[in-house]
C-alpha cells in the first residue's frame, strides 16, 4: 500500500495521543529535556537505532541537555504520513525508557 499525505484532521487527531508532539513547518516535531549531556548523546543513540529499523530518518538536534527531532516523509512532497506517527510512537517508547517525563 502506498504511504498518502494525511490530512489536517487526520493529524490533529493522531496528535492528540502524542502528548508534546506538534505539527510544525509541515512537519511532526519534538523536544526532549533530559538531565544531562550524556543522557541527551544517549537518547540520540537509540532514537537512531529505531530510525535505522524503521528505515525512516528525521532532522535530530542534540543539544547540551536536549533532543529536538523534526519529521516528515520526503517520498510524499514532504508531507506527514502514517509512517512519521510510527516514528514518533516509537521514539516515545525510547524516550520514557530513557526516564524522560511528559
Amino acid at each position: 500500500m502506498a504511504l498518502a499525505p494525511l490530512s489536517q484532521q487526520e493529524i490533529d487527531d493522531r496528535l492528540a495521543e502524542l502528548p508534546g508532539w506538534e505539527f510544525r513547518d509541515d512537519k511532526l516535531t519534538r523536544s526532549y529535556r533530559l538531565g544531562s549531556h550524556f543522557a541527551a548523546a544517549a537518547l540520540v543513540v537509540h532514537i537512531a537505532q529505531v530510525q535505522d529499523e524503521l528505515d525512516h530518518h528525521s532532522d535530530l538536534t542534540l543539544g547540551y541537555n536536549s533532543v529536538e527531532l523534526s519529521v516528515n516523509t520526503h517520498s510524499v512532497g514532504g508531507a506527514v504520513t502514517e509512517k512519521d506517527f510510527g516514528l514518533a510512537g516509537r521514539v516515545e517508547g525510547v524516550a520514557t525508557a530513557h526516564g524522560v517525563k511528559g
